[in-house]
């Protein structure tokens, strides 16, 4: 199987249709042969193959028409040569076949490879060569494929996902969108993906980080055609491992006032834990000081919590003027509610004027009203309070989380954070970030919480919203698959992600240290 984790991945992501464009200035531009750069993107992945599953007994291939499809018999031939076992099975008609996918299909067949048309094969048999896969190889549809897959292919697909046996995809996992990371039907649910050419955004967010497991990727040394060829990214992609180097080295000289005051203002009543978890996630992800604004009755409990924040309990909002004025970044949002005592809330931190984020029902006060566009306010939607504030369903958000976060920064300025799976960050300024990764054990109330405090933070310390934003979602999702190791997804709560924020920033702050030298070292040693 293959080992989740980091690989060195670019950080430009594409649509399908730049993707064919990039491909088809390589070909008729740069004069690559297309066959040539079709053979080359079938052994890089079949190194994969091997690499992944030395031993990966049977290997079913299911090939489709296109070039995809053409990949996967090459893909096949590549492992009879190396005197592996492989049923190759033509989904699409081979006579169907055409271009380099038909080069691609004589080729196998005559290297050895013994291809069967699935027209000449019983219902039975196919669901045996299922059964007796130790590997799948998915080779079926391509990046150029829109809409709900049609039979045969959505039969296959589903026999795919049935399988005891994990499955390789080849470029993109079929029935997946390669641009918006949506699913019409079905798609299939790879534990790998070895893409070409240029990242798929698809592959990043929505479904897209279920379907295709582990990405690697291949370039087929085309990285300065790629840029070359006009195609603009659609999105760039981020993780913890390189955002983590914009946070700077804390100077042996700090003082708290070098690291931000954050006010926390949330928990009405009924929801108090929601500012407790806010205001410690703000204190274990570097932030000099932390108040949480509250109601008065979760004073006590939030000082036995976290004797480290300063809490002050509000019965009304004109009580919260003065808080406001000695923080930097304001975090409102948290379990305020929908009635009177947050609304007063929000109304006083609005009409401040201060770096501030906003999170929860501060979006839902905002999507019952018409808000005023901010440069200088981060929005944390869920794709639920996005749906309402740009007044559509969820669906409309899901089908094309991009465009989504991109809408939003429209209406609403400032930064707009789109959480879910691959998380989008959008502000104008450049295009869009997409955090790679997903954890299903952040899907539990409170995990947003936890990232409204972490981001207050950040935004406290960097004060750059964009790259906060960014690095905020980075780092939360790193903390919460640190917490998985011990915890795993099920039990997991939001109090083990922000138990998990130091281990993750110390390992941050020594690999800094190392790339400084002795200096470094020695301010990391003190640190500890």
């Amino acid at each position: 199987m293959p080992l989740s984790g980091e690989h060195s991945l670019p950080e430009d992501l594409y649509s399908a249709d730049a993707v064919r464009e990039i491909d088809r200035y390589v070909i008729d531009q740069q004069g690559v042969d297309g066959f040539e750069l079709m053979q080359a993107a079938a052994a890089s992945a079949f190194r994969r193959l091997v690499r992944y599953w030395p031993e990966p007994g049977r290997i079913l291939v299911l090939c489709g028409a296109g070039n995809n499809g053409g990949d996967g018999y090459l893909v096949a031939a590549n492992a009879v040569r190396h005197g592996l076992n492989v049923d190759c099975l033509a989904v699409a008609p081979t006579e169907k076949l055409s271009g380099d996918a038909r080069k691609a299909w004589k080729k196998a067949v005559e290297d050895g490879v013994h291809v069967r048309e699935m027209t000449d094969v019983a219902d039975s048999e196919i669901s045996e060569q299922f059964v007796s896969a130790g590997l799948i190889v998915d080779a079926m549809l391509g990046t150029g494929v829109s809409g709900a897959p049609r039979e045969p292919f959505a039969s296959m697909i589903g026999q795919c996902n049935q399988a005891a046996a994990p499955v390789l995809a080849i470029d993109l996992p079929s029935g997946l969108n390669a641009t918006t990371g949506t699913v019409a039907g079905e798609a299939v649910r790879a534990a790998a993906t070895v893409t070409f050419i240029g990242l798929k955004a698809g592959l990043f967010t929505g479904q897209g980080p279920e379907c295709a497991g582990d990405v690697a990727f291949e370039s087929l040394d085309t990285d300065d055609w790629a840029t070359e060829s006009g195609q603009r990214p659609l999105a760039r992609r981020v993780d913890w491992a390189g955002i983590r180097k914009a946070i700077p080295r804390r100077p042996r000289a700090a003082h708290k006032g070098s690291f931000g005051h954050v006010l926390i203002v949330a928990g009405d009543r009924g929801f108090g834990g929601a500012g407790l978890m806010a205001a410690e996630a703000a204190s274990r992800s570097g932030a000099g000081m932390v108040t949480l604004a509250t109601r008065p009755e979760y004073v006590a409990p939030a000082l036995a919590r976290c004797p480290s924040v300063m809490v002050q309990g509000l019965i009304h909002g004109s009580e919260l003027p003065p808080l406001i004025s000695a923080a930097d970044v304001i975090v409102c949002g948290p379990g305020i509610g929908q009635g009177a005592w947050g609304q007063q809330m929000l109304q006083q931190v609005v009409a401040s004027g201060k770096p501030r984020v906003l999170d929860a029902d501060a979006l839902n006060l905002m999507a019952s009203r018409v808000a005023q566009p901010a440069d200088n306010h981060i929005l944390t939607p869920h794709p639920g309070e996005a749906a309402r504030l740009l007044e559509c369903g969820v669906a409309d958000i899901e089908n094309d989380r991009v465009r989504a976060a991109e809408k939003l920064h429209q209406l609403f300025g400032g930064v707009v954070l789109l959480k879910g799976a691959g998380t989008v960050v959008a502000s104008g300024s450049g295009v869009p970030d997409v955090v790679s990764g997903s954890n299903p054990g952040m899907a539990t109330g409170g995990m947003g919480d936890v990232l409204s405090g972490i981001l207050g933070s950040l935004y406290a310390q960097l004060e750059d919203p964009h790259l906060s934003a960014s690095a905020a979602a980075a780092l939360h999702l790193a903390a919460a698959n640190r917490a998985t190791e011990t915890r795993g997804y099920m039990g997991l709560l939001p109090m083990d992600v922000i138990e998990a924020l130091p281990q993750v920033l110390m390992e941050s702050e020594r690999k800094s240290a190392g790339r400084q030298g002795v200096r470094g070292l020695a301010d990391g040693r003190a640190e500890e």
